[in-house]
């Protein structure tokens, strides 16, 4: 293969995937900067890789049982840690090692060396730009995201009906949406916790503020917070809410 084709190719698979992973670093998205310009550089090589091959040869369904292989191994190391993903970058990066090394099989060495600098770059040059993107304002940084709170208020058994009817209506009015309702017996007492699932366009805090405010103030209120679930996470709203209790959903 031509050498102009192979680095131009490659060159433009890394600033591309930067380019779009610079945005999902901006949003602070779990695939960022690097993820995705990762995921180009190996994607180009394997197709780079496969170009070489004569239609139908062993060489192209060897390379093609590396790339569906590799997942495997790569989502070995992608682990959940509570609301985040850990291990992107390096599942990303085990997959470009596998192109790296199915090129040098195929006798490609000066190509593999250039995808191997292409991965370097990736991981190293492009780690302090994500770090700065990472320090931007708050206010930037969870513009335009969608963000799950939990509300919990706990209380006597003959408030429950007024504080739901309460809640509902301090809600109302707000940019927030209440998308669950879940009241639940606390064990071995006369109490109840109110559990409430309440979606926001961005982050609210201080709306959830004037909510526990405002609830703190009932006499059968013996205990009200609030906590982020998830952000820009619309398929997980029913999770904390599974279970026995008095539910309503909205």
């Amino acid at each position: 293969m031509n050498w102009v084709h192979f680095t131009f190719s490659l060159g433009m698979a890394l600033v591309l995937g930067a380019v779009i992973g610079a945005e999902r670093q901006w949003r602070q998205r779990m695939a960022g900067l690097r993820t995705n310009a990762l995921v180009s550089v190996g994607a180009a090589m394997f197709v780079l890789l496969g170009s070489g091959f004569a239609p139908g040869g062993d060489g192209m369904r060897i390379a093609a049982q590396v790339v569906s292989g590799i997942g495997f191994l790569g989502a070995g190391v992608i682990m959940r840690d509570g609301l985040n993903v850990r291990g992107l970058n390096t599942a990303a990066t085990l997959w470009c090692s596998a192109a790296v090394g199915t090129l040098c099989g195929h006798g490609w060495r000066w190509q593999a060396a250039l995808g191997t600098a292409a991965v370097l770059l990736a991981n190293m040059v492009l780690r302090p730009l994500a770090r700065t993107i990472d320090r931007r304002p708050t206010l930037a940084k969870d513009e335009d995201v969608e963000t799950l709170y939990v509300l919990r208020v706990t209380c006597r058994n003959d408030s429950e009906g007024h504080l739901r009817a309460l809640l509902v209506q301090v809600v109302q009015p707000l940019t927030v949406a209440l998308r669950a309702l879940h009241s639940e017996d606390v064990s071995a007492s006369d109490k109840v916790e109110i559990r409430a699932a309440l979606l926001a366009a961005r982050r609210e805090d201080s709306l959830l503020e004037q909510i526990v405010s405002r609830l703190s103030l009932e006499p059968g209120v013996t205990a009200v917070s609030w906590a982020i679930v998830a952000q820009d996470a619309e398929s997980e709203l029913t999770l904390d809410y599974a279970g026995s209790g008095r539910n309503s959903s909205m």
